[in-house]
């Protein structure tokens, strides 16, 4: 299971190079300056620049698709018709096919995930915009780290409940 500074912050299965992929876009807590780690990933994997560019459409769509669920449907749509993803049954169970490609393989996860009730527990961290697996009961899970576990001491959640309460006590330090 990865985490971060022991915490729980991996996808189930194939899940998880999904979030992978979408957390090569995000904003670190020490210099809040957007960082996009997709050529590494990408050069890790050996894809080529015609590939590399639909991976970063599929990371920006997908990303869209976690933080702001409403447009969900159509842009998945067209990725599944652009990849000629389909569902099959195989031994019993729903699967999709496709014509091959990182894009397509990724889209099944998602399509599999969200077929399992698995792709709304994929999360955007409203701060930080990390992605991270809900694992909680309810499924209510709002930040990516809620305490501080990193030399730093700082973790999001702590660092919105600050704010918060010093928008309500003007003054305090």
């Amino acid at each position: 299971m990865v985490s971060v500074d022991g915490h729980r912050q991996a996808a189930p299965g194939e899940l998880e190079r999904v979030r992978e992929l979408l957390n090569t876009w995000l904003v670190p807590n020490d210099t809040r300056v957007p960082t996009d780690n997709l050529a590494e990933f990408c050069a890790a994997r050996g894809l080529g620049t015609a590939e590399a560019d639909t991976i970063r459409a599929l990371r920006d769509d997908l990303r869209s698709v976690i933080e702001q669920p409403a447009d969900a449907e159509g842009l998945l749509a067209d990725w599944s018709a652009s990849t000629a993803l389909r569902p099959v049954l195989s031994q019993g169970r729903l699967a999709f096919a496709h014509d091959g490609g990182l894009a397509a393989e990724l889209l099944a996860a998602v399509f599999s995930a969200a077929a399992a009730g698995r792709l709304r527990r994929l999360k955007a961290c409203p701060d930080c915009r990390w992605v991270f697996y809900d694992h909680t009961r309810n499924g209510r899970k709002r930040w990516c780290l809620m305490y501080a576990g990193g030399p730093e001491g700082r973790a999001c959640g702590t660092i919105a409940k600050v704010r918060t309460y010093r928008q309500r006590h003007p003054g305090t330090a």
